[in-house]
């Protein structure tokens, strides 16, 4: 083992031990699935740093840096689309609480679509939740070893262990109180970083400005599929929708619109590590050889970046996944219940970690397989069938299929580049599902 993967080693173990002992320990099920501490519930600030460094996770900024290698500042700013959805999500849910009454997402589904609806949405939420296990912990792997090296899967297993150690502890406020800790850290390292990177003489803003060529194969492919799949791709997110309904409503949406600004930058911002790359000439993963070029510091520095997202994410997959099976589903409303559901996600998210599964595909593929859910949020309040739901959803998972394997009609892809198919799948498959989702209310008049 050398001294850089001896200190890799040291901050995984320490800020893990030191969010173990100070994280709270909650004592009741309000404190451990809703956050709630002397019966109140977190503040504006609170959620807003929870919300954005929930989803500033790992892979996020891994994928961030890497789009910028590839595209340059378009790669980025592409990726950051992604956290449109916090906006989107901000206002719909707002109005399912304040016009609809409803006081979870579950709530609102069930009582326009019926029990089995809850049973294929949760199966849907599952889905999420277990990929945001092996999507996080594995960039941690990446920085100790290659891909399936002993190494990798040993820093993976322990880094998963520590961090549902202070999940198991207190829950959601376990999750929500060290987000603001690692927000905090986040933004200092980040700064740190940029400094380092804008220190060459060479690298300027106006470089990072121009590093990208406007196009649909250089990255607007993503973009504007990104932006699609922002109508549908925050409720299927417990993490994010869990945090919707624990403030007022007046908070949580002011919470959720600043999020999205906020997530937006700081997604950028980290992009420009993988311009830099570009600029630099540099191959491979952007954070890890930017790391690697300005020395020991740094690299550790991008490093303790890495453990702090993920663990920010892990541990708020951890609670979700527990208020789903015990909460949502009532599968067993006790502390006992909600902590061996976190156990068991944490070893069923980690089997990909052995099966060679990518990064952004965690994102994007996932993202579309949930496009059905688009008209179901966006159309809340008109009146249609049950049937609906189901036309629509499984609408959106034939489209996610035909993605996966590369079946979607050529004819029907308006644009060239990488993530074409992501777009003009999208389009087509949220066309449809809107499509089917009303028809039967069409039909009937």
């Amino acid at each position: 083992m050398d001294n850089i993967q001896l200190w890799q080693w040291i901050l995984v173990i320490a800020s893990s031990l030191i969010l173990l002992l100070i994280s709270p320990l909650a004592k009741t099920t309000e404190e451990f699935f809703k956050a709630q501490h002397r019966k109140k519930a977190p503040n504006g600030f609170m959620l807003a740093g929870s919300l954005i460094i929930s989803w500033i996770m790992a892979k996020s900024i891994t994928n961030a840096a890497n789009l910028g290698l590839d595209y340059g500042i378009v790669g980025g700013i592409a990726y950051a689309a992604y956290y449109f959805s916090f906006a989107v999500a901000g206002v719909i849910i707002y109005q399912l609480r304040v016009k609809g009454g409803f006081k979870s997402i579950h709530e609102f589904l069930a009582s326009k679509f019926g029990k089995t609806a809850i049973a294929i949405f949760s199966f849907l939420i599952i889905i999420r939740l277990f990929n945001e296990v092996w999507s996080n912990t594995m960039v941690i792997g990446s920085y100790f070893g290659e891909q399936g090296s002993e190494p990798y899967i040993w820093s993976v297993i322990i880094f998963t262990i520590l961090t549902l150690a202070y999940a198991l502890k207190g829950g959601l406020s376990s999750s929500i109180f060290t987000d603001v800790i690692q927000m905090v850290l986040f933004s200092i390292l980040l700064v740190i970083i940029l400094g380092a990177i804008f220190s060459e003489e060479d690298f300027t803003i106006k470089e990072a400005v121009y590093s990208s060529v406007w196009s649909f194969e250089m990255g607007l492919n993503l973009f504007f599929a990104a932006l699609l799949q922002c109508f549908s791709y925050p409720f299927h997110d417990p993490v994010l929708t869990d945090r919707a309904f624990i403030s007022s409503p007046k908070i949580t949406r002011k919470s959720f619109l600043w999020a999205s600004l906020f997530g937006a930058i700081l997604i950028v911002l980290f992009s420009l590590i993988g311009v830099f790359a570009k600029y630099q000439g540099m191959q491979g993963q952007a954070a890890v050889e930017v790391g690697k070029a300005f020395g020991v510091f740094i690299l550790l520095i991008i490093n303790f970046i890495m453990i702090t997202s993920a663990a920010s994410t892990l541990d708020s997959t951890f609670s979700s996944s527990s208020k789903l099976l015990a909460v949502d589903l009532k599968m067993g409303k006790s502390l006992r219940f909600g902590r061996l559901a976190m156990i068991i996600v944490a070893i069923l998210g980690t089997i990909p970690i052995f099966l060679n599964a990518e990064i952004l595909s965690a994102t994007t593929v996932s993202g579309t397989m949930v496009i059905g859910l688009t008209p179901i949020f966006l159309f809340w309040k008109v009146k249609v069938p049950k049937i609906s739901f189901y036309l629509s959803v499984f609408c959106g998972l034939i489209f996610g299929f035909l993605l996966i394997f590369n079946s979607f009609p050529e004819a029907l892809i308006f644009t060239k580049g990488k993530y074409a198919d992501l777009l003009w799948v999208n389009l087509w498959g949220i066309l449809s599902c809107i499509t089917l989702y009303l028809a039967p209310t069409w039909i009937k008049k």
